[in-house]
């Protein structure tokens, strides 16, 4: 076992009957890094984490998870890995401390290091309040707070987390956010697969984006200004002034492509150059600015682009 190899994808295919479903992937995930997952509904996402799962095979490509198969050893992988899917289920019966205390058994963590563990992670969730209720009266938020422990019960070097952040508050967001950066910091490998592009932007080193089954886009989100070929691209940039229909008649006479918002106007500019230049001229023409900022963060950019031929 390598926890050093984290989690290696290359050319994985898998169909279910005559549906693709997976086509064709690669990813890496590295440790000590957040790494986004993310694509259109359909796109292959929740197949790909169930085969780094254990739960299907391949039907072509290799995985390795810490330098092992797990295909031909699903034992070793588990061992090093904490899984936390999308549409978490428990057990209604148990309290809450002994759900996180069944699943220390099921790893055969001894019973009283599995409930000094348990007490640890429900404080980490903020569920340590709840400690004794009955698992059926969490909430939503609290279930996948709860699912976030119970991944991480066996201090496992590697994991996946499928739309984490599906129900929460944004105060819990705020947590979970804060949570996954010092596992990551903590040497762990991350890969986390969701819709909301703002926040995982916030908390992802680099992003796998995957449509139609494939991956199409690696994005490293740690230098992505600096990145020459974002500074070539078509970029969008939100504009707000003290005089909008100034504004607007100089974007007009500028021949900028515009689409007018409530407050502000987007803009459509041909890369980073081309918007400092586009802000020096407004300035030059006494446009009172108050704000010019990209309209979406890099993951975003990176995602519409990548994305933008699907049907």
């Amino acid at each position: 076992m390598d926890a050093a190899a984290g989690i290696e994808v290359t050319g994985v295919r898998r169909a279910f009957g005559s549906v693709l479903a997976v086509d064709h992937i690669d990813l890496q995930a590295r440790p000590g890094e957040v790494t986004a997952l993310v694509g259109p509904n359909g796109a292959g996402k929740t197949t790909l984490l169930l085969m780094l799962g254990t739960l299907l095979a391949p039907d072509n490509g290799s995985i390795r998870i810490a330098g092992i198969d797990p295909v031909a050893a699903p034992r070793e992988v588990r061992a090093t890995m904490g899984w936390m899917p999308d549409g978490f289920g428990t057990w209604d019966a148990l309290t809450v401390r002994e759900v996180l205390e069944t699943v220390g058994a099921a790893y055969r963590i001894a019973p009283t290091a599995a409930r000094a563990r348990a007490g640890e992670l429900l404080e980490l969730v903020h569920l340590g309040d709840l400690a004794d209720r009955p698992a059926r009266v969490l909430s939503r938020g609290q279930k996948q707070r709860l699912g976030l422990a119970r991944a991480l019960v066996h201090k496992p070097s590697i994991l996946l987390l499928d739309e984490p952040a599906s129900g929460l508050d944004p105060r819990s967001r705020i947590e979970l956010r804060d949570i996954l950066r010092q596992l990551a910091a903590s040497g762990a490998t991350l890969l986390v697969s969701s819709h909301i592009l703002t926040e995982l932007q916030e908390i992802a080193d680099r992003a796998v984006i995957v449509a139609r089954g494939r991956s199409v886009a690696m994005q490293d989100l740690s230098s992505a200004s600096s990145d020459q070929g974002s500074r070539q691209r078509v970029s969008h940039w939100r504009i707000t002034s003290l005089d909008p229909p100034r504004l607007m008649a100089a974007l007009v006479h500028h021949g900028v492509a515009t689409q007018p918002l409530t407050d502000a106007v987007d803009v459509e500019v041909a890369g980073d150059v081309a918007a400092s230049e586009l802000l020096a001229v407004l300035v030059g023409d006494g446009i009172p600015i108050t704000a010019f900022a990209p309209s979406y963060g890099a993951l975003e950019t990176a995602y519409l682009a990548a994305t933008e031929d699907r049907q």
